[in-house]
Protein backbone atom coordinates (compact mmCIF):
# COMPACT_ATOMS: atom_id res chain seq x y z
CA UNK A 1 0.00 0.00 0.00
CA UNK A 2 2.82 2.32 0.26
CA UNK A 3 3.86 2.24 -3.39
CA UNK A 4 2.82 4.58 -5.78
CA UNK A 5 0.97 1.64 -8.22
CA UNK A 6 -1.32 1.32 -5.19
CA UNK A 7 -2.35 4.45 -5.39
CA UNK A 8 -2.97 5.15 -9.17
CA UNK A 9 -4.83 1.95 -8.80
CA UNK A 10 -7.20 2.86 -6.27
CA UNK A 11 -7.44 5.99 -7.51
CA UNK A 12 -8.38 4.48 -11.11
CA UNK A 13 -11.04 2.22 -9.27
CA UNK A 14 -12.70 5.07 -7.49
CA UNK A 15 -13.57 6.66 -10.63
CA UNK A 16 -15.01 3.44 -11.99
CA UNK A 17 -18.57 2.37 -11.84
CA UNK A 18 -17.29 -1.31 -11.96
CA UNK A 19 -18.16 -4.42 -9.54
CA UNK A 20 -14.76 -4.11 -7.77
CA UNK A 21 -13.98 -5.56 -4.85
CA UNK A 22 -10.04 -4.64 -2.61
CA UNK A 23 -9.27 -6.53 -0.45
CA UNK A 24 -6.88 -4.66 1.80
CA UNK A 25 -4.70 -7.73 4.18
CA UNK A 26 -3.49 -5.42 7.03
CA UNK A 27 -0.86 -6.78 9.59
CA UNK A 28 0.79 -3.86 10.03
CA UNK A 29 4.16 -5.79 8.55
CA UNK A 30 5.22 -5.72 5.37
CA UNK A 31 9.01 -7.86 5.27
CA UNK A 32 9.75 -5.74 8.64
CA UNK A 33 7.53 -3.37 10.35
CA UNK A 34 5.60 -0.56 8.36
CA UNK A 35 6.57 2.81 9.00
CA UNK A 36 5.32 6.16 7.64
CA UNK A 37 1.90 7.56 7.61
CA UNK A 38 -0.60 5.61 6.24
CA UNK A 39 0.29 2.84 8.46
CA UNK A 40 -0.38 5.29 11.15
CA UNK A 41 -3.42 6.14 9.53
CA UNK A 42 -4.09 2.76 9.31
CA UNK A 43 -3.77 1.87 12.82
CA UNK A 44 -6.49 4.39 13.78
CA UNK A 45 -9.09 2.55 12.35
CA UNK A 46 -8.43 -1.07 13.59
CA UNK A 47 -7.72 0.81 17.14
CA UNK A 48 -10.98 3.04 17.27
CA UNK A 49 -13.27 0.81 20.45
CA UNK A 50 -15.53 3.69 19.92
CA UNK A 51 -16.45 3.50 16.31
CA UNK A 52 -16.31 -0.67 16.32
CA UNK A 53 -19.28 -0.25 19.30
CA UNK A 54 -21.32 2.16 17.24
CA UNK A 55 -21.08 0.06 14.17
CA UNK A 56 -22.01 -2.97 16.20
CA UNK A 57 -24.89 -1.19 18.21
CA UNK A 58 -25.79 0.59 15.26
CA UNK A 59 -26.18 -2.92 12.99
CA UNK A 60 -28.01 -4.46 15.83
CA UNK A 61 -30.90 -1.98 16.04
CA UNK A 62 -31.48 -1.33 12.01
CA UNK A 63 -31.65 -5.29 11.31
CA UNK A 64 -34.98 -5.07 12.73
CA UNK A 65 -35.55 -1.95 10.40
CA UNK A 66 -34.67 -3.47 6.27
CA UNK A 67 -35.64 -0.04 4.76
CA UNK A 68 -33.41 1.47 7.25
CA UNK A 69 -29.95 0.37 5.36
CA UNK A 70 -29.71 2.90 3.48
CA UNK A 71 -29.94 5.59 6.17
CA UNK A 72 -27.56 3.13 7.97
CA UNK A 73 -25.09 2.99 5.29
CA UNK A 74 -25.30 7.12 5.31
CA UNK A 75 -25.06 7.23 9.19
CA UNK A 76 -22.28 4.82 8.85
CA UNK A 77 -19.83 6.51 6.65
CA UNK A 78 -20.33 10.04 8.89
CA UNK A 79 -19.68 8.16 12.02
CA UNK A 80 -16.11 7.59 10.09
CA UNK A 81 -15.88 10.82 9.79
CA UNK A 82 -16.24 11.73 12.80
CA UNK A 83 -14.43 8.66 14.55
CA UNK A 84 -11.63 7.12 12.05
CA UNK A 85 -10.14 7.69 9.63
CA UNK A 86 -11.54 5.38 6.86
CA UNK A 87 -13.21 8.39 5.16
CA UNK A 88 -9.68 8.32 2.78
CA UNK A 89 -11.19 5.66 0.90
CA UNK A 90 -14.61 6.95 0.84
CA UNK A 91 -13.02 10.32 -0.35
CA UNK A 92 -11.35 8.02 -3.77
CA UNK A 93 -14.78 7.01 -4.44
CA UNK A 94 -14.43 3.25 -2.78
CA UNK A 95 -17.08 2.11 -0.26
CA UNK A 96 -14.95 1.21 2.98
CA UNK A 97 -15.96 -1.84 5.05
CA UNK A 98 -14.36 -2.62 8.09
CA UNK A 99 -12.13 -3.65 9.99
CA UNK A 100 -12.88 -7.05 10.22
CA UNK A 101 -10.87 -10.11 11.77
CA UNK A 102 -9.15 -11.86 8.93
CA UNK A 103 -8.95 -14.83 11.28
CA UNK A 104 -12.45 -15.87 11.39
CA UNK A 105 -13.02 -17.60 8.39
CA UNK A 106 -16.60 -18.29 8.59
CA UNK A 107 -17.19 -14.17 9.53
CA UNK A 108 -15.11 -14.25 6.87
CA UNK A 109 -16.99 -16.04 3.75
CA UNK A 110 -20.24 -14.63 5.21
CA UNK A 111 -18.91 -10.71 4.63
CA UNK A 112 -17.41 -11.55 1.48
CA UNK A 113 -21.12 -13.06 0.49
CA UNK A 114 -22.70 -10.19 1.55
CA UNK A 115 -20.02 -7.72 -0.26
CA UNK A 116 -21.70 -9.88 -3.47
CA UNK A 117 -24.63 -8.21 -2.85
CA UNK A 118 -23.56 -4.21 -3.27
CA UNK A 119 -22.07 -2.81 -6.64
CA UNK A 120 -19.47 -0.37 -7.59
CA UNK A 121 -15.82 0.03 -6.26
CA UNK A 122 -15.54 -1.21 -2.34
CA UNK A 123 -12.57 -1.98 -0.05
CA UNK A 124 -12.53 -4.66 2.79
CA UNK A 125 -10.39 -3.84 5.38
CA UNK A 126 -9.09 -7.08 6.94
CA UNK A 127 -6.73 -7.09 10.14
CA UNK A 128 -4.90 -10.31 10.47
CA UNK A 129 -1.38 -11.48 12.29
CA UNK A 130 1.82 -11.91 10.36
CA UNK A 131 2.91 -15.53 10.57
CA UNK A 132 -0.31 -16.86 12.35
CA UNK A 133 -0.72 -20.03 13.00
CA UNK A 134 2.85 -21.37 13.14
CA UNK A 135 4.24 -19.75 16.69
CA UNK A 136 8.38 -19.21 16.21
CA UNK A 137 6.81 -17.43 13.09
CA UNK A 138 4.10 -15.10 15.58
CA UNK A 139 7.05 -14.52 17.97
CA UNK A 140 9.42 -13.62 15.25
CA UNK A 141 7.46 -12.01 12.16
CA UNK A 142 10.42 -10.56 10.39
CA UNK A 143 12.62 -13.48 10.86
CA UNK A 144 10.49 -15.99 9.25
CA UNK A 145 9.17 -13.63 6.38
CA UNK A 146 10.69 -16.29 4.07
CA UNK A 147 12.40 -19.19 5.40
CA UNK A 148 14.03 -22.52 3.67
CA UNK A 149 12.93 -25.99 4.73
CA UNK A 150 11.91 -26.23 8.19
CA UNK A 151 14.34 -28.93 9.63
CA UNK A 152 14.24 -30.40 13.47
CA UNK A 153 15.65 -28.19 15.89
CA UNK A 154 19.24 -29.98 16.65
CA UNK A 155 22.21 -28.53 19.08
CA UNK A 156 24.32 -26.08 16.42
CA UNK A 157 28.18 -26.37 16.50
CA UNK A 158 30.31 -23.83 17.92
CA UNK A 159 31.90 -21.71 15.36
CA UNK A 160 32.48 -18.35 14.05
CA UNK A 161 30.25 -17.34 11.30
CA UNK A 162 31.83 -15.65 8.44
CA UNK A 163 30.23 -12.00 8.22
CA UNK A 164 27.56 -11.13 5.20
CA UNK A 165 27.84 -8.31 2.73
CA UNK A 166 24.76 -7.09 4.24
CA UNK A 167 26.51 -6.90 7.81
CA UNK A 168 30.07 -5.46 6.31
CA UNK A 169 28.09 -2.92 4.56
CA UNK A 170 26.09 -2.04 8.01
CA UNK A 171 29.99 -1.83 9.39
CA UNK A 172 31.11 0.81 6.99
CA UNK A 173 27.83 2.73 7.40
CA UNK A 174 28.81 3.37 11.00
CA UNK A 175 32.26 3.65 10.59
CA UNK A 176 32.20 6.26 8.01
CA UNK A 177 28.50 8.23 9.55
CA UNK A 178 31.27 8.40 12.74
CA UNK A 179 33.80 11.19 10.83
CA UNK A 180 31.26 12.62 8.30
CA UNK A 181 28.06 14.65 9.62
CA UNK A 182 26.45 14.64 6.01
CA UNK A 183 26.42 11.40 5.53
CA UNK A 184 22.41 9.91 5.63
CA UNK A 185 21.40 6.21 5.18
CA UNK A 186 17.97 6.10 2.92
CA UNK A 187 16.63 1.83 2.12
CA UNK A 188 13.12 1.18 1.25
CA UNK A 189 11.75 -0.71 3.80
CA UNK A 190 14.70 -3.29 4.09
CA UNK A 191 16.79 -2.08 7.46
CA UNK A 192 17.52 -5.86 8.61
CA UNK A 193 17.62 -7.34 4.90
CA UNK A 194 20.55 -4.61 3.75
CA UNK A 195 22.10 -4.98 7.55
CA UNK A 196 20.68 -1.05 9.13
CA UNK A 197 20.10 -1.84 11.99
CA UNK A 198 23.06 -0.47 13.64
CA UNK A 199 22.92 2.32 12.12
CA UNK A 200 19.30 3.00 12.44
CA UNK A 201 19.67 2.96 16.44
CA UNK A 202 22.97 5.50 16.66
CA UNK A 203 22.06 7.76 13.87
CA UNK A 204 18.38 7.69 13.99
CA UNK A 205 18.38 10.91 12.84
CA UNK A 206 20.38 10.47 9.46
CA UNK A 207 18.38 7.10 8.73
CA UNK A 208 15.09 7.10 6.54
CA UNK A 209 12.94 4.31 6.26
CA UNK A 210 11.07 5.01 3.69
CA UNK A 211 8.75 2.01 3.56
CA UNK A 212 7.83 0.10 0.45
CA UNK A 213 8.47 3.15 -1.88
CA UNK A 214 11.74 2.64 -3.70
CA UNK A 215 11.29 5.54 -6.58
CA UNK A 216 10.69 8.26 -3.53
CA UNK A 217 13.87 6.46 -1.80
CA UNK A 218 15.66 7.36 -4.87
CA UNK A 219 14.37 10.90 -5.46
CA UNK A 220 14.90 11.66 -1.91
CA UNK A 221 18.33 10.64 -2.11
CA UNK A 222 18.53 13.26 -5.03
CA UNK A 223 16.98 16.65 -3.15
CA UNK A 224 19.69 15.79 -0.23
CA UNK A 225 22.63 15.30 -2.37
CA UNK A 226 21.28 18.70 -3.89
CA UNK A 227 21.41 20.45 -0.46
CA UNK A 228 24.98 19.05 0.06
CA UNK A 229 23.96 15.96 2.21
CA UNK A 230 25.93 12.20 1.08
CA UNK A 231 22.88 10.19 0.78
CA UNK A 232 23.74 6.00 0.97
CA UNK A 233 20.46 4.14 -0.68
CA UNK A 234 20.96 0.88 0.70
CA UNK A 235 18.25 -1.43 -2.07
CA UNK A 236 18.46 -4.61 -3.14
CA UNK A 237 19.08 -4.89 -7.13
CA UNK A 238 15.50 -6.36 -8.26
CA UNK A 239 14.24 -3.53 -6.43
CA UNK A 240 16.27 -0.77 -7.67
CA UNK A 241 14.63 -1.48 -10.99
CA UNK A 242 11.55 -0.24 -9.68
CA UNK A 243 13.26 3.13 -9.42
CA UNK A 244 14.82 3.39 -12.58
CA UNK A 245 13.49 6.57 -13.88
CA UNK A 246 14.30 8.57 -10.96
CA UNK A 247 17.61 7.03 -11.36
CA UNK A 248 18.24 8.71 -14.45
CA UNK A 249 16.26 11.77 -14.21
CA UNK A 250 16.57 13.25 -10.86
CA UNK A 251 20.38 11.74 -10.10
CA UNK A 252 22.28 10.71 -13.24
CA UNK A 253 21.01 13.68 -15.20
CA UNK A 254 22.16 15.95 -12.40
CA UNK A 255 25.45 14.31 -12.07
CA UNK A 256 24.48 13.95 -8.06
CA UNK A 257 26.44 12.48 -5.46
CA UNK A 258 24.81 9.57 -4.54
CA UNK A 259 26.16 5.95 -3.57
CA UNK A 260 23.93 3.08 -4.69
CA UNK A 261 24.75 -0.08 -2.05
CA UNK A 262 22.97 -2.54 -4.17
CA UNK A 263 22.05 -6.02 -2.14
CA UNK A 264 21.81 -9.31 -3.18
CA UNK A 265 23.13 -8.76 -6.54
CA UNK A 266 23.09 -11.97 -8.49
CA UNK A 267 22.05 -15.47 -7.97
CA UNK A 268 19.79 -15.14 -4.65
CA UNK A 269 18.45 -18.78 -3.87
CA UNK A 270 15.38 -19.33 -2.13
CA UNK A 271 14.87 -15.26 -2.20
CA UNK A 272 12.53 -16.65 -5.09
CA UNK A 273 12.41 -15.85 -9.05
CA UNK A 274 11.54 -12.06 -8.77
CA UNK A 275 14.08 -11.39 -6.33
CA UNK A 276 17.48 -12.35 -8.86
CA UNK A 277 19.53 -9.67 -8.87
CA UNK A 278 20.44 -10.32 -12.68
CA UNK A 279 19.92 -7.15 -14.06
CA UNK A 280 21.37 -4.34 -12.91
CA UNK A 281 24.80 -4.24 -14.47
CA UNK A 282 23.14 -4.07 -17.94
CA UNK A 283 20.34 -1.52 -16.50
CA UNK A 284 22.86 0.61 -14.77
CA UNK A 285 25.86 0.31 -17.35
CA UNK A 286 24.25 2.39 -20.36
CA UNK A 287 23.12 5.78 -17.86
CA UNK A 288 25.91 8.14 -18.10
CA UNK A 289 27.78 9.44 -14.79
CA UNK A 290 27.10 6.23 -13.10
CA UNK A 291 30.81 3.94 -11.69
CA UNK A 292 29.54 0.52 -11.33
CA UNK A 293 31.75 -1.42 -8.76
CA UNK A 294 31.72 -5.67 -8.63
CA UNK A 295 33.90 -6.15 -5.32
CA UNK A 296 34.98 -10.11 -5.05
CA UNK A 297 35.44 -10.26 -1.59
CA UNK A 298 34.72 -8.22 1.67
CA UNK A 299 37.98 -6.44 1.94
CA UNK A 300 37.28 -5.01 -1.46
CA UNK A 301 33.49 -4.00 -0.43
CA UNK A 302 34.93 -2.03 2.34
CA UNK A 303 37.17 -0.30 -0.23
CA UNK A 304 34.96 0.74 -2.92
CA UNK A 305 32.32 1.96 -0.36
CA UNK A 306 34.82 4.43 0.59
CA UNK A 307 35.63 4.28 -2.88
CA UNK A 308 32.24 4.98 -4.40
CA UNK A 309 31.27 7.40 -1.21
CA UNK A 310 34.77 9.81 -1.91
CA UNK A 311 33.23 9.79 -5.85
CA UNK A 312 31.74 13.43 -7.22
CA UNK A 313 29.12 11.75 -8.91
CA UNK A 314 26.66 8.32 -8.67
CA UNK A 315 27.70 5.16 -8.21
CA UNK A 316 26.99 1.95 -7.67
CA UNK A 317 28.39 -1.07 -5.38
CA UNK A 318 27.06 -4.24 -6.09
CA UNK A 319 27.33 -7.29 -3.35
CA UNK A 320 25.49 -11.00 -3.20
CA UNK A 321 23.06 -12.25 -1.02
CA UNK A 322 24.85 -14.12 1.92
CA UNK A 323 28.73 -14.64 3.09
CA UNK A 324 31.95 -13.94 1.03
CA UNK A 325 35.39 -15.95 0.79
CA UNK A 326 36.33 -14.98 4.20
CA UNK A 327 38.68 -11.97 3.08
CA UNK A 328 40.22 -10.08 6.58
CA UNK A 329 38.31 -6.30 6.66
CA UNK A 330 40.94 -3.84 7.03
CA UNK A 331 38.49 -1.05 8.58
CA UNK A 332 40.47 1.97 6.93
CA UNK A 333 40.08 4.80 4.79
CA UNK A 334 41.52 2.67 1.52
CA UNK A 335 40.05 3.09 -1.46
CA UNK A 336 40.83 1.70 -5.13
CA UNK A 337 41.57 3.65 -8.33
CA UNK A 338 38.70 4.41 -10.09
CA UNK A 339 38.79 2.05 -13.31
CA UNK A 340 41.67 0.13 -12.38
CA UNK A 341 41.62 -3.99 -12.41
CA UNK A 342 44.05 -6.39 -10.13
CA UNK A 343 46.01 -8.85 -10.96
CA UNK A 344 45.36 -12.02 -9.41
CA UNK A 345 47.35 -14.80 -11.13
CA UNK A 346 49.64 -14.89 -14.29
CA UNK A 347 50.48 -17.23 -16.71
CA UNK A 348 53.22 -18.08 -19.09
CA UNK A 349 51.85 -19.93 -22.30
CA UNK A 350 49.70 -16.47 -23.19
CA UNK A 351 46.51 -18.97 -23.91
CA UNK A 352 43.84 -17.53 -22.12
CA UNK A 353 43.12 -14.84 -20.07
CA UNK A 354 39.97 -14.68 -17.18
CA UNK A 355 38.82 -11.48 -16.75
CA UNK A 356 36.75 -12.16 -13.18
CA UNK A 357 33.63 -9.37 -12.31
CA UNK A 358 32.56 -9.37 -8.67
CA UNK A 359 31.29 -12.66 -6.91
CA UNK A 360 32.34 -15.40 -9.32
CA UNK A 361 36.05 -15.19 -8.42
CA UNK A 362 35.95 -18.86 -6.58
CA UNK A 363 34.91 -20.36 -9.91
CA UNK A 364 37.30 -18.00 -11.53
CA UNK A 365 40.24 -19.17 -10.00
CA UNK A 366 39.26 -22.65 -10.13
CA UNK A 367 38.91 -22.45 -13.91
CA UNK A 368 42.76 -20.52 -14.14
CA UNK A 369 44.03 -23.21 -12.40
CA UNK A 370 42.79 -25.80 -14.68
CA UNK A 371 43.63 -24.20 -17.86
CA UNK A 372 46.99 -22.45 -16.73
CA UNK A 373 45.42 -19.04 -17.15
CA UNK A 374 45.77 -15.27 -16.25
CA UNK A 375 43.21 -14.03 -13.64
CA UNK A 376 42.36 -10.22 -13.31
CA UNK A 377 40.16 -9.13 -10.96
CA UNK A 378 37.99 -6.36 -13.17
CA UNK A 379 36.90 -4.32 -9.82
CA UNK A 380 34.88 -1.77 -12.21
CA UNK A 381 32.55 -2.48 -14.75
CA UNK A 382 32.50 1.51 -15.56
CA UNK A 383 34.57 2.59 -16.19
CA UNK A 384 36.34 -0.34 -17.40
CA UNK A 385 40.27 -0.89 -17.53
CA UNK A 386 40.41 -0.37 -21.19
CA UNK A 387 44.47 -0.39 -20.42
CA UNK A 388 44.94 -3.79 -19.42
CA UNK A 389 42.12 -5.05 -21.87
CA UNK A 390 43.83 -3.75 -24.79
CA UNK A 391 47.22 -5.48 -23.16
CA UNK A 392 45.06 -9.31 -22.66
CA UNK A 393 44.12 -9.10 -25.71
CA UNK A 394 47.33 -7.87 -28.07
CA UNK A 395 49.43 -11.32 -25.87
CA UNK A 396 46.47 -13.77 -25.19
CA UNK A 397 44.45 -16.15 -27.82
CA UNK A 398 41.19 -16.11 -26.09
CA UNK A 399 39.63 -14.08 -23.34
CA UNK A 400 36.72 -15.18 -20.81
CA UNK A 401 34.84 -13.00 -19.00
CA UNK A 402 32.68 -14.14 -15.87
CA UNK A 403 29.92 -12.36 -14.08
CA UNK A 404 27.16 -13.28 -12.03
CA UNK A 405 24.96 -11.19 -14.00
CA UNK A 406 22.55 -11.35 -17.24
CA UNK A 407 25.12 -11.79 -20.45
CA UNK A 408 22.96 -9.80 -22.19
CA UNK A 409 24.00 -6.01 -21.44
CA UNK A 410 26.45 -7.14 -19.15
CA UNK A 411 29.85 -6.62 -18.13
CA UNK A 412 31.58 -8.74 -21.31
CA UNK A 413 28.87 -6.70 -23.06
CA UNK A 414 31.04 -3.90 -22.41
CA UNK A 415 34.35 -5.78 -22.89
CA UNK A 416 33.20 -6.85 -26.42
CA UNK A 417 31.90 -3.65 -27.30
CA UNK A 418 35.90 -1.90 -26.00
CA UNK A 419 37.10 -4.42 -28.26
CA UNK A 420 35.15 -3.81 -31.40
CA UNK A 421 35.34 -0.08 -31.05
CA UNK A 422 39.51 -0.63 -31.24
CA UNK A 423 39.56 -3.22 -33.68
CA UNK A 424 41.22 -5.62 -31.57
CA UNK A 425 41.04 -9.23 -32.89
CA UNK A 426 40.41 -11.95 -30.22
CA UNK A 427 38.69 -14.68 -29.31
CA UNK A 428 36.26 -13.97 -27.09
CA UNK A 429 33.91 -15.88 -24.64
CA UNK A 430 30.94 -14.68 -22.13
CA UNK A 431 29.76 -16.35 -19.37
CA UNK A 432 26.93 -15.28 -17.01
CA UNK A 433 23.15 -15.64 -16.34
CA UNK A 434 21.72 -17.43 -19.17
CA UNK A 435 18.89 -15.26 -21.01
CA UNK A 436 16.19 -16.63 -19.17
CA UNK A 437 14.53 -16.03 -15.87
CA UNK A 438 16.00 -18.07 -13.50
CA UNK A 439 14.01 -20.93 -11.76
CA UNK A 440 13.78 -21.12 -7.99
CA UNK A 441 16.61 -23.24 -6.18
CA UNK A 442 19.38 -23.18 -3.82
CA UNK A 443 22.90 -20.63 -5.29
CA UNK A 444 24.69 -23.41 -6.11
CA UNK A 445 21.86 -24.84 -8.33
CA UNK A 446 20.81 -21.60 -10.03
CA UNK A 447 24.53 -21.30 -10.83
CA UNK A 448 24.19 -24.66 -13.05
CA UNK A 449 21.08 -23.81 -14.57
CA UNK A 450 21.73 -20.28 -15.01
CA UNK A 451 25.53 -21.26 -17.40
CA UNK A 452 27.77 -20.90 -14.71
CA UNK A 453 28.11 -24.40 -13.72
CA UNK A 454 31.80 -25.52 -14.18
CA UNK A 455 31.91 -28.18 -16.16
CA UNK A 456 29.15 -26.54 -18.94
CA UNK A 457 32.22 -23.45 -18.66
CA UNK A 458 34.57 -25.93 -19.11
CA UNK A 459 33.56 -27.55 -22.25
CA UNK A 460 32.93 -24.57 -23.83
CA UNK A 461 36.74 -22.96 -23.04
CA UNK A 462 38.15 -26.76 -24.50
CA UNK A 463 35.58 -26.55 -27.38
CA UNK A 464 36.92 -22.90 -28.31
CA UNK A 465 40.24 -23.56 -28.17
CA UNK A 466 40.48 -26.08 -30.19
CA UNK A 467 38.95 -24.22 -32.95
CA UNK A 468 41.46 -21.61 -32.30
Amino acid sequence: MTAGMAYEALSHAGSMDENILVVLNDNQMSISENVGGLKNYLAKVWASPLYNQIRKGGKTVLRFIPAASRIARRAEIQAKGLLTPGTLFEELGLSYIGPVNGHDPVAMVKILNELKTMGGPRLLHVITQKGKGFLPAELDPIGYHAINKIKPLKRQEEGEKLPTFSQIFGEWLCYQAEKESLLTAITPAMREGSGLIEFSTKYPDRYYDVAIAEQHSVSLAAGMACEGLKPVVAIYSTFLQRAYDQLIHDVALQNLNVLFAIDRAGLVGADGPTHQGAFDISYLRCIPNMIIMTPSDENNTWKMLNTGFDYQGPASIRYPRGSGPGAKVEKNDSTIELGKSSLIKDSEDKKIAIMNFGSTLDLAVELAEDFSSCLIDMNFVKPLDHKRIKGLAEEYKLLITLEENAIKGGAGSAVAEFLADNNLRVSLLNFGISDEFVQHGSQEHQKVSSGLGKEEITEKIRKRLDQL
